[in-house]
């Protein structure tokens, strides 16, 4: 754990806003754990929709003397995605979250309710909402899903991944970060090339 603050950007969300601190009664080795879950499923769901992950990392730092913050980034590229696979990686570190709670025998609701990750969810609505897709946060919009009904197609895609993702969020809390290649080493899974843009 590092003494210093991550870098500013870090703790932005995709606008550039400052994301949420949010109480997580676990312990700091539990709390690593689970964000390192978190940063798997995003990553492992990516490569198994086609995009290209460059890195997954947990970030953590010790904001004063005794205490500890964690979070984590993980940086991808889209290659023609569909809508609701991209909404449901979006939706894949809250849910792989929730499910290392109840796999590690650590869920309460105060927890789950920590896991919610909410700058996830308006990433996938205001960016799918720009090509005319819509999520709605509480409700089915007219030609679209529920917030609900994304986590459900990721939590569906998390199940039959879920070895894959154990295995990265384990060697993420090992190693703190790991390329999207590692990542595809480690599951088998294929990193998809870049979009190359001339120069």
């Amino acid at each position: 754990m590092s003494g210093n603050l991550p870098a500013p950007e870090a703790l932005l969300d995709y606008q550039g806003n400052p994301r949420p601190f949010v109480h997580m009664p676990l312990t700091y080795e539990q709390a690593r754990l689970g964000m390192a879950f978190h940063e798997a499923g995003h990553a492992v769901l990516a490569l198994a929709y086609g995009m290209r992950v460059h890195t997954s990392e947990v970030i953590a730092w010790e904001p004063d003397e005794g205490g500890w913050a964690v979070t984590g980034n993980t940086a991808w590229q889209g290659n023609d995605t569909s809508p609701w696979h991209f909404a449901a990686m979006c939706a894949a570190g809250q849910v792989t979250q929730v499910n290392y709670l109840m796999t590690y025998g650590l869920w309460t609701p105060e927890r789950a309710l920590g896991c919610a990750a909410l700058h996830d969810r308006e990433q996938a609505i205001d960016l799918l909402a720009a090509h005319g897709v819509r999520i709605g946060r509480g409700h089915v919009p007219a030609g679209g899903k529920s917030w609900a009904m994304v986590r459900g197609l990721a939590r569906r895609k998390a199940t039959h991944l879920w070895r894959e993702i154990r295995t990265v969020a384990h060697a993420m809390n090992e190693n703190t970060v790991l390329t999207g290649d590692q990542i595809a080493d480690i599951t088998g899974l294929h990193n998809a090339r870049g979009l190359e843009v001339a120069a």
